[in-house]
């Protein structure tokens, strides 16, 4: 097993990666930046070092100096989390290079499928359904509007090399075109460096589900429960549920089993997300595969009782998985709500300050929060604003709304602005309750009362 795994990122994650290293009696490497220097994660690890400025670029997305880190530390392997260096395989390749194990899958692997064109076209020679749109990379606005006619609009504009939201638009007709086109793949090349686009037809009125699978080194490849990831806000998700309450036992081996296809196809290795929208039949239709841990991965390990982190260490350290297909059974209903340091009533606008009080209502069955926050804890301006995962569990959907309704009330933070009373007003709401939500349904339906009511 590793001796010293140093963690490439920050946050609630490497609060959550260390704690499990810690547990499995590895000793671990934060890495930070000087606005993180007082961190959680910093605090917590055996030894940290700082490898640059505040920017990410200057340190969470230094290579050479996590790398140099490592390295430095004597750290054997390095577990990347999500966002930041995650999907990067060239930093994958590197680690390799320096002797240094990459807890994710192999590099070749993180290239075919962080570019979207191209996992789309994997999936389309290994019969899993994809959205009607491209076949490849759409070469400029005059093969975008052919393609678009025959799939009909509105049609979606996504950048190949994507995620996060960055380099897509929504385009209604032909008239918009050429406009959104330019936009797209503008930010797609500052986003990204890569400017190739490729285009799906817009489909209306569906869920978001995706399905986390497990691959060994042998080949043997297993699928969690479907999570519900339809609350959404400018695409970035808001609220996760598992399992999918409208899903039968059927549907859920069907859609396990295209998931399971999909990642043998491409020889996968560790664990990784691969993402579906069901339309109104209940039909699945391959969107994207996500190459490492999800921020979501907390309600999988709720209804399932596993330790996602430490099986992905195993696995990378050559071991077989430690749980079988039947070991992943859903047991009860998990909710996660992502608190973010934003201000709702100013368009979810980043926030950033010092924490004057903080209480974090646990201590009862069924409550998890992953959280890097603390009394007197910063909270800067320079990443992400995700602060905390408010995760419960009951033995049904109604049972785990309950609590979360009851821990949403309790939990007390100030000093600085959040998204928790937009979540208070969420749980409460009638399609929500019913499990009719689909993913246009927060911006369009339900944000507008809401801001008008506050």
């Amino acid at each position: 097993m590793f001796k010293k795994v140093l963690v490439a990122n920050r946050g609630e994650i490497a609060v959550r990666i260390i704690r499990t290293l810690k547990e499995m009696g590895i000793k671990t490497v934060a890495i930070y930046s000087p606005a993180d220097q007082d961190s959680l994660h910093v605090q917590l690890a055996d030894q940290a070092v700082c490898v640059g400025g505040n920017r990410a670029a200057d340190s969470y997305l230094n290579v050479k100096s996590i790398l140099a880190a490592a390295v430095g530390t004597g750290a054997d392997a390095i577990h990347p989390g999500f966002g930041f260096l995650s999907e990067n395989s060239q930093f994958a390749k590197l680690c390799k290079q320096c002797g240094i194990t990459f807890i994710g899958p192999e590099p070749e692997t993180i290239e075919l499928v962080g570019n979207k064109a191209n996992a789309r076209m994997q999936m389309q020679q290994s019969n899993v359904p994809v959205i009607p749109g491209s076949r490849g990379f759409i070469m400029d606005v005059a093969d975008a509007m052919e393609i678009a006619n025959q799939v009909g609009y509105p049609v979606m504009l996504k950048a190949a090399a994507g995620g996060g939201g960055k380099g897509i638009r929504m385009v209604a007709s032909a008239a918009e075109m050429e406009k959104s086109f330019q936009q797209a793949q503008q930010e797609a090349k500052s986003s990204f460096g890569d400017d190739r686009m490729y285009l799906e037809k817009v489909m209306q009125n569906v869920k978001h589900l995706e399905v986390q699978i497990f691959r060994d080194q042998a080949g043997h490849c297993v699928y969690y429960p479907e999570r519900d990831c339809s609350v959404q806000r400018n695409k970035q998700k808001m609220i996760e549920e598992s399992p999918c309450s409208l899903l039968t036992p059927a549907e859920r081996t069907k859609l396990g089993e295209i998931a399971v296809k999909a990642a043998n196809s491409l020889d996968y290795v560790n664990t990784g997300t691969i993402e579906f929208l069901m339309d109104q039949g209940h039909h699945f239709y391959f969107m994207e595969m996500n190459t490492r841990i999800q921020v979501e991965h907390t309600v999988s390990e709720m209804v399932t009782g596993t330790d996602i982190v430490a099986a992905q260490v195993k696995v990378a350290n050559g071991e077989a998985l430690p749980f079988a297909q039947e070991d992943l059974q859903a047991h009860g209903y998990s909710i996660e709500c992502r608190l973010n340091a934003e201000d709702p009533e100013n368009d979810f606008h980043p926030a950033a300050g010092k924490i004057d009080y903080l209480y974090l209502p646990s201590g009862t069955l069924g409550v998890r929060i992953d959280t890097e926050l603390y009394p007197q804890a910063s909270i800067s301006p320079f990443y992400d604003s995700m602060v905390a995962k408010i995760v419960s569990w009951g033995p049904d959907r109604k049972a785990a709304i309950a609590k979360m309704k009851r821990i949403l009330n309790e939990f007390v933070i100030h000093g600085v602005k959040t998204n928790l009373e937009f979540h208070r007003a969420f749980l409460n709401d009638t399609v929500f309750l019913k499990d009719q939500v689909s993913t246009d349904y927060l911006e369009k339906k339900f944000l507008p009362k809401w801001k008008k009511e506050q």
